[in-house]
This record gives C-alpha cells, sequence and structure tokens, in this order.
C-alpha cells in the first residue's frame, strides 16, 4: 500500500504532466502579437482583469490559461499599474514578469524658459495623453523644465508638480542669495527674473542683466523693460508688430516707462537661472542696455556712452534694411 506521501506526489505530479500538456499545446495564453505593443493596466486592476484585458486585446490567447500559469509558476508579486511596453512575441512569462517588474513607460512634456501661462495651459491642454481640465496658472507659478508623465495622468496632477518645482527652487535658491540683492522677497526675485528671462535669450548675460536692473531699482530708476509693456496686452503671447506710443505711456500696474519699482507680478514663467541671476547679480555699474545685434547686448553705465552704443545699433539696423 502507498503511502500518503508517495500518493500525493503521484498525483502532483500527474497535474504537472497535464498542465505541461496544456502549456505545449498553446492553452496557456502564447503571445498574439510580432510587434512591440504597449499595454495599459489601470489603477486598482486585478491580476483577473488584466487577464482579461489581454485576452480581449489579443495579446494572450487565453486569460484562463494566462491565470493558470500566473498561479503555479509565477513570482506571486503584485501588477503594478501604468502603461507597459510589451516586446513583441513576448512568452506568458515575460509579460507577467514586465507587468510585476517592469518599468512604466513614461512620457515628458517640456515647458521652455520663459513660457507665459497662457502658453503653459496651452501646452498641456494639447497633450492628448493627458486627462481632465485645468484653469490658466498664475503667470510665475511653474518652473520651466521638462516633466514626466504617464498615459492617462490628469493635467492637474502635472501642472501641481510643475508648481512645487517652483516652490521647491525658490525654497532652495532664496536663503543663498547675495547679501545687496534688490528684492525683499521670494515673489520679487521671481517678478524681476521674469523681466530678465524675457529681456535676454543668452545664457552669459543673465547675471549682467539681473545687475543692471537691480542697480536701477536700488537707485529708484524705471526699469523701462519693453516686455512689461507688452504682457498686459498680450499675456505673453507675441505683439506681432512694433509698441506703440501710447503703449509706452499706458499705466497699468505693469509697464516700467510709467512707473516705478517691480510690477505688480511676474511678465512670464522665469527659469532657474534666472531666479538664481536675479539672486546672484553681476558686480555692475551699468544702468544701460542696448541690443549689440548679435542677439546679445551692450552695457553702459552713463547715458552719454549708452546714446553712443543706441546710436551704433541704429546704424547696424539702416545697414540691414530694417529701418
Amino acid at each position: 500500500m502507498k503511502r500518503p506521501g508517495c500518493l500525493f506526489a503521484a498525483l502532483a505530479g500527474a497535474l504537472l504532466l497535464v498542465v505541461a500538456g496544456l502549456f505545449a499545446a498553446g492553452w496557456w495564453g502564447a503571445a498574439q502579437f510580432e510587434e512591440d505593443t504597449a499595454f495599459i493596466v489601470p489603477e486598482g486592476a486585478t491580476l483577473t482583469s488584466v487577464a482579461r484585458k489581454l485576452e480581449a486585446e489579443g495579446l494572450i490567447g487565453s486569460a484562463d490559461g494566462f491565470l493558470l500559469r500566473a498561479r503555479l509558476l509565477g513570482s506571486g508579486d503584485p501588477i503594478k499599474a501604468g502603461e507597459f511596453l510589451l516586446p513583441g512575441g513576448a512568452s506568458p512569462a515575460t509579460i507577467l514578469d514586465t507587468l510585476q517588474h517592469g518599468t512604466v513607460i513614461r512620457r515628458f512634456i517640456t515647458i521652455p524658459e520663459g513660457l507665459p501661462s497662457v502658453l503653459v495651459h496651452e501646452r498641456l491642454m494639447a497633450e492628448p495623453l493627458l486627462t481632465g481640465t485645468i484653469p490658466v496658472p498664475p503667470e510665475g507659478s511653474v518652473l520651466p523644465q521638462s516633466y514626466d508623465f504617464e498615459r492617462g495622468e490628469s493635467r492637474a496632477a502635472v501642472l501641481a508638480r510643475m508648481q512645487q518645482a517652483m516652490t521647491d527652487t525658490l525654497a532652495e535658491l532664496w536663503p543663498r542669495r547675495s547679501a545687496d540683492v534688490a528684492v525683499a522677497t521670494p515673489r520679487e526675485a521671481v517678478i524681476l527674473a521674469s523681466i530678465v528671462e524675457k529681456e535676454t535669450g543668452v545664457p552669459e548675460e543673465r547675471r549682467m542683466v539681473a545687475g543692471l536692473y537691480s542697480n536701477r531699482l536700488k537707485q529708484g530708476m524705471m526699469l523701462q523693460a519693453d516686455p512689461t509693456i507688452i504682457y498686459p496686452l498680450t499675456r505673453g503671447r507675441p505683439l506681432g508688430r512694433r509698441i506703440r506710443r501710447s503703449e509706452i505711456a499706458a499705466v497699468n500696474g505693469y509697464n516700467t516707462y510709467s512707473m516705478v519699482g517691480l510690477p505688480r507680478g511676474p511678465i512670464t514663467n522665469p527659469g532657474r537661472a534666472s531666479i538664481a541671476a536675479v539672486l546672484d547679480p553681476a558686480e555692475t555699474d551699468a544702468l544701460y542696455m542696448v541690443a549689440d545685434g548679435s542677439g546679445g547686448h551692450v552695457f553702459a553705465a552713463t547715458l552719454a556712452e549708452h546714446n553712443a552704443n543706441v546710436a551704433k545699433w541704429f546704424a547696424l539696423r539702416r545697414q540691414r534694411g530694417e529701418m
């Protein structure tokens, strides 16, 4: 008479032979796709619901076979929510391992330095893989950089990360500011940095431009920054024409040609480098600047020197046929 242990082993062996036969026959859910294919595991999904979804999308032949294989031979680890890339021809074992231990596909959305909030809003709303709606964020609340996201993530969640990044950056940089900066609060730093961001596209000039405007603030001079004229007209969109004399004289809380001090708020979303420049500006006596014709600026400490630089700039523009 066979002992119970021997009988159990015999039965287990027979069961494994049956399962092996089913696997060999393809019942366990062999791969049904040849090309790499994205697959989404919804939040809160179970192994059973995922197996049914794999079968419905034609990625395995049998959900029941896949589940049996997972329970007998799988690791037992939970599956993860998110989007995964399943390699073409992947076996059910590979599919299961990918859903348990693989890396979720991350996509990226980039906010360039100096992108105003109306265009940040447009960029987020235009991303088809995000969900939900958002309002236009407050100007200066978003830190420009690249952000990763998952398919189906809410726009509100992505925007919250962008705004938290700005909060974190200010918390990091503000305590390290130079002793004689011209701004009194982190918000003032963002406002001035937004002007620096719009005034120069040359990274090496940021600290110099920040130094110039810091000098003007300390001396009670008007900043006279052209982008502050444009902002209340377009909220940061391109003006598309030359500034009118009436707009230079306009009083609206932003135009620094008609007021002393900083505007009432930022005029764009400044990048980390512009914020850092405002908090550690170049030591300079410059009070004036004008374009140099190559994308940068020529700086001057006196009005006479500045007027001479302006004359050179106008002569260059006439030579180019721009005037």
